[in-house]
Formats: C-alpha cells, sequence, structure tokens
C-alpha cells in the first residue's frame, strides 16, 4: 500500500500516525509537508494526523484546511483515494468541507486523555469492514475541541444514510448523538476524534485501533 502521512505546523501525531501505517501494512507512508503544492502520484491511501495546526488559533483545522497541499487532497478524495483524519485531522476535514459538521470545545471545557469506549455503527466502509456492527471497542482519545456539531437535518442525514462510523458510548466530550466518527458521501474520507494509531501494538495496551489500518488494506488488495 502506497500511503502518505501529512504534516502541518503544530501536528504532533504525524510519527505516530507514520508508524502505525508502518507496523500494520509493512511499508513506511512517504512524508508530506502541508505546503507542498503536489502528492505523489498513485497513492493509494492518505491520512492526516492529530495535534494541534497552527496552535488551534482560529478554529481548529480553519488554517490547515487552507494549506497548498489541500488542494491536492481534496482531489485526491474526489477520485475515490481513502483518506482518514484524526483528531485534528477531523477538523481539518470539516473546515475543508470534505465532511460535514464542526467540532467545538468539549462540553466539560477541559482536554480529555484516556480511552474510550466506542460503538462500531457502520461495518461495511472500508475503514470498518473487519468490525462487526454493534461491536464495542476501546481507543484513547486526546483533544479539547472534539465536541461534534451539525444542525438536525444533517445529523438526520448522517444516521439515515449509515455514514456514522463510530459512536461514543459514553460520550465523553457532548458530542451530538454521542458522534465520534463520521464518513463522506462516497464513504472513503473517514474523520474521526479517537486516536487509532495509538492502539495498534500490544505495546499499547489496546488493538483496536489496528483493525482500522487492516480494514483499509483489505479494501486496496488486489481482487
Amino acid at each position: 500500500m502506497k500511503s502518505a502521512v501529512v504534516t502541518f505546523p503544530g501536528s504532533n501525531c504525524d510519527r505516530d500516525m507514520a508508524v502505525g501505517i508502518e507496523l500494520v501494512t509493512g511499508t513506511a507512508p512517504q512524508r508530506i509537508w502541508h505546503g507542498d503544492s503536489e502528492l505523489p502520484a498513485d497513492l493509494d491511501f492518505i491520512a492526516l494526523p492529530g495535534g494541534f495546526s497552527y496552535g488551534d488559533y482560529l478554529r481548529s483545522g480553519a488554517m490547515a484546511a487552507n494549506s497548498p497541499i489541500m488542494r491536492e487532497i481534496v482531489a485526491a478524495a474526489g477520485r475515490g483515494v481513502p483518506v482518514l483524519g484524526v483528531c485534528n485531522g477531523f477538523q481539518v476535514l470539516t473546515e475543508a468541507r470534505l465532511l460535514p459538521g464542526a467540532l467545538m470545545r468539549n462540553k466539560q471545557q477541559t482536554f480529555i486523555c484516556r480511552d474510550a469506549v466506542l460503538t462500531v455503527e457502520n461495518a461495511q466502509s472500508l475503514f470498518t469492514a473487519r468490525f462487526d456492527a454493534g461491536q464495542t471497542i476501546t481507543i484513547p482519545v486526546a483533544h479539547h475541541d472534539g465536541n461534534y456539531f451539525a444542525d438536525d437535518a444533517v445529523l438526520d442525514r448522517l444516521e439515515g444514510e449509515g455514514r456514522v462510523a463510530f459512536r461514543y458510548a459514553d460520550n465523553v466530550n457532548g458530542s451530538q448523538r454521542g458522534i465520534a466518527g463520521v464518513l463522506n458521501e462516497a464513504g472513503n474520507v473517514l474523520g474521526m476524534m479517537p486516536h487509532p494509531e495509538r492502539a495498534v501494538e500490544d505495546a499499547h495496551g489496546l488493538t483496536d485501533g489496528r483493525v482500522i489500518f487492516e480494514s483499509v488494506l483489505d479494501a486496496l488488495a488486489p481482487a
């Protein structure tokens, strides 16, 4: 699998993401700087990592969404390339309008860093196909602005179209309807606040995050 991890000023999980992808796929991803204007040809998978791009000034992810490389990522997503945005990467995807909604300040008004129990809502996407619908998994969260918000019409559409990928079992941050991850209409873009790259090997104490990368790898395997 030919993959890439994008680094923005303030990213702090880009190395974690790159290591996680390599552990699962056996191939190190290419590292892309936000100021680059082109992506490598024939990419199979793109990951936007967590962190605090541009220090979270303005809205989280708003400045990163206007980085030069994002034009290419939007175009790649339009061609069907799988794109995963985690934490700040999820924020960037909403600001770039690749996903609906917005990520607001946590209901508690505090930074949350803990393991989160999730329910798999959609087990048919390319990111979740190795899970079972309704399965309970545990993946760490670490965020201050992870409270997912959208109006009722958008939320109803996400629910009706099966685009809610994951839901918090105990709604750690006050997200609307407990949403922890959402898909785009085509199903090739996933944004999620929990960090799957922090749950890919026994040394992490959790391995449920590994299944997301394995699902992508399966989806991209030659028929």
